[in-house]
């Protein structure tokens, strides 16, 4: 969705600081679908969605729904079929058994 709006926005030849804001969240968004640098994209992805949201007019819940998401892969963190998850691995946490 980032990298659609993105494209679809410079298509129509915006000012300089819209240009490279739409440029930024194309970039995160295809960040976030190969799946690299996933907890940074996700939190980038939630504050320009909520920044997003609150500047201009019109329907702001589809920018808050995208936050949440946004948000929500930040804190989750990468797939296993990510970029991530293939450069660093997957992180196990093992719980034992108290013993009394």
């Amino acid at each position: 969705m980032l990298v659609f709006h993105g494209v679809t926005a410079l298509q129509n030849w915006p000012s300089f600081e819209s240009a490279i804001l739409h440029l930024v969240t194309s970039g995160v968004g295809a960040l976030l679908l190969v799946g690299l640098w996933t907890p940074i994209a996700g939190a980038l992805t939630a504050g320009f969605a909520l920044w997003h949201a609150f500047s201009y007019p019109g329907d702001p819940w589809s920018c808050i729904m995208l936050a949440t998401l946004g948000a929500a892969l930040a804190l989750l963190g990468p797939g296993g079929w990510s970029v991530d998850a293939r450069l660093f691995g997957w992180k196990r946490i093992d719980i034992r058994d108290r013993k009394n």
